[in-house]
């Protein structure tokens, strides 16, 4: 069978050229994969606010006139197949060479990309929606403006962006190990409210924000952000 993205100009050579936390992160998630996907909760798992969120983004897609959306940073793809079910053309892009094999296993019907979020080779304003779903927090902060500047690229006038991850005062983690494996990547947290900010520099507007304590760490917590390209630039 022909790989369905082995022409597609979205899927890029990262090996020889990634930036040192882009390596990390791909070379982490290659190692943890199978129990990523063992260990981590299915959309139907999760709790009612984030599956409340995730239904709310794609309502808004459909509404909006729908259009493909990229889950970004898709992993294993299931919340990418999950989208689908909630009549979105989702498919997934991640930096995991074996995310992505996990990924076209189990959802074959679905398209699934191995590249990175920050550099996508697809016109502006191709996308109707965007899902960064737990997957911007391995960005160095002083690179965000740069990544949220390329998702308003990606999306079209009146697109929408969920936005789904961990936050914190600024704190740098460099976990040793993950899912049971050694692991390199480092998480970089910021607080909801710069991340707000941060959208808004980029050209985005905020129109919701959702947060909810960790139930472990005092110091962190877990945020929705739904924001939306202006239908006129």
């Amino acid at each position: 069978m022909t790989d369905p993205a082995s022409n597609d100009p979205a899927l890029t050579d990262l090996a020889s050229n990634d930036p040192a936390h882009l390596a990390a992160v791909r070379e982490s998630y290659d190692t943890v994969a199978a129990d990523y996907l063992r260990l981590v909760v299915p959309p139907e798992g999760m709790d009612p606010v984030s599956r409340a969120m995730l239904a709310a983004f794609a309502e808004l897609v459909r509404e909006s006139g729908g259009g493909e959306v990229a889950d970004l940073g898709c992993g294993p793809g299931r919340v990418t197949a999950y989208l689908s079910g909630l009549g979105l053309s989702a498919f997934g892009v991640d930096v995991s060479d074996g995310m992505i094999a996990l990924a076209r296993h189990a959802h074959p019907q679905l398209r699934f990309l191995q590249g990175s979020m920050a550099a996508l080779d697809l016109p502006d304003g191709t996308l109707g929606g965007i899902l960064a779903w737990y997957s911007v927090h391995h960005t160095p902060a002083d690179q965000l403006p740069a990544l949220f500047a390329e998702f308003h690229r990606l999306l079209a006038p009146g697109g929408h962006l969920l936005l789904g991850g961990h936050v914190g005062e600024d704190q740098l983690l460099r976990p040793a190990r993950a899912y049971g494996h050694p692991v390199t990547y480092a998480s970089h947290l910021v607080p909801a409210g710069r991340l707000v900010e941060l959208l808004e520099q980029a050209g985005f507007t905020v129109t919701a924000r959702v947060e909810q304590p960790n139930p472990q760490r005092e110091d962190r917590s877990y945020v929705c952000l739904l924001a939306r390209v202006p239908a006129r630039r």
